[in-house]
């Protein structure tokens, strides 16, 4: 199958030589995809070509990520809000933006929609809904963990070749086609110096943080958040495993927002834009202004 193609510009942004790949005209409504933990820009190929509409799709790889510029070290989580502030006001000094996020770049999305509202103008944010909460007596233990890792530099599984990382993919999330998987493996991943694959992301992400997350500092923004939400969850997704048996729960955060939409994409995984890329797609295009 023939792919639309996307085109990779590297920029200086805050130190870092960022990727950011574009689909579409650059005179179409410009929208911005973020993607998540342990993934990269490719990871939207799908959805993008399932969109009915011309869109100028802009989508960075995150530091770390990708053709980003990977800092071998610990990342700090709120240099993602940074970054992110840097790339709009490259791309869009000026009108507010459409940001649509996956997992933690829904994460990003929302956080940034509340410390930037006049920046954004909607936010989709794709099978995200926060982290488990934590407890306050963890903190010392997570501070050592952290501690702990900086002993020793952090590996990443290494495939014999592009066609065993798609096995593993398929392993994963058996929804995916031989198709998909095939194009996933390549597009996400680097080839190392022995032959062998690697996701294309810096193992140094895999090292928890040393702060513990804090749901009510969440709520608190997604409550501020001026820009209309929508939430699209997955049927099978994080979303689903996290709160599917904690309806309070999941109403409580969902009720944080103040203009929200909510809907479920059916027979999906936690990535909805590789299981169902058209229905994503038809809900992104009914939600977005194209003003």
């Amino acid at each position: 199958m023939q792919h639309t193609e996307s085109r990779l510009e590297f920029l200086p942004v805050r130190g870092l030589r960022y990727a950011v790949r574009h689909w579409g005209p650059d005179n179409a409504p410009a929208v911005f995809f973020l993607h998540g933990w342990m993934d990269s820009s490719p990871t939207f190929q799908f959805l993008v070509e399932a969109l009915q509409q011309e869109w100028h799709v802009i989508a960075p790889d995150w530091r770390g990520y990708g053709n980003t510029e990977w800092l071998g070290r610990p990342y700090w989580f709120p240099d993602y809000y940074g970054d992110l502030d840097a790339l709009l006001a490259h791309y869009s000094p000026e009108m507010p933006v459409r940001l649509v996020g996956h997992s933690m770049g829904a994460n990003i999305a929302a956080v940034y929609a509340s410390a930037r509202p006049q920046r954004v103008a909607q936010v989709a944010m794709l099978d995200f809904l926060g982290l488990m909460a934590t407890e306050p007596k963890d903190a010392p233990k997570q501070l050592g963990q952290w501690l702990d890792h900086l002993g020793a530099t952090p590996r990443l599984n290494s495939y014999a070749d592009h066609d065993a990382l798609a096995k593993r993919m398929q392993q994963v999330n058996p929804r995916l086609s031989d198709e998909k998987a095939a194009y996933l493996a390549r597009a996400l991943s680097r080839l190392l110096d022995d032959g062998r694959v690697q996701m294309a992301c810096d193992p140094w992400h895999r090292v928890p943080a040393p702060i513990l997350y804090r749901i009510d500092d969440q709520l608190a923004a997604w409550n501020t958040i001026e820009a209309p939400v929508l939430m699209l969850l997955s049927d099978e997704g994080f979303v689903h495993e996290r709160f599917g048996d904690d309806p309070v729960e999941q109403e409580r955060r969902l009720a944080a927002f103040r203009n929200l939409q909510v809907e479920t994409i059916g027979d999906c995984s936690h990535n909805l834009q590789h299981d169902q890329p058209h229905r994503v797609a038809a809900a992104l295009e009914r939600y977005l202004a194209r003003d």
